[in-house]
């Protein structure tokens, strides 16, 4: 199996390689691989869905909040 680094995998994916640390931490890349300091991604695997927002409170709203 083909593996990437968190580099490699942040350039594929357009994201931060600190959010891609993070996820490998969290658990939600699976077959991630920790190799002493550093994470080794599959190839194939997909990016995670972002489920950093839960509520939608943080998302600014047309209308009211808007004019405040």
């Amino acid at each position: 199996m083909k593996y990437l680094s968190i580099r490699q995998t942040a350039e594929r994916w357009g994201i931060s390689t600190r959010r891609i640390q993070i996820l490998c931490a969290e658990g939600r890349i699976p077959g991630a691989v920790r190799i002493d300091y550093s994470w080794a991604i599959p190839y194939d695997e997909p990016k995670p869905k972002d489920e950093r927002i839960k509520s939608g409170k943080y998302i600014k709203q047309k209308g009211e909040d808007a004019k405040r």
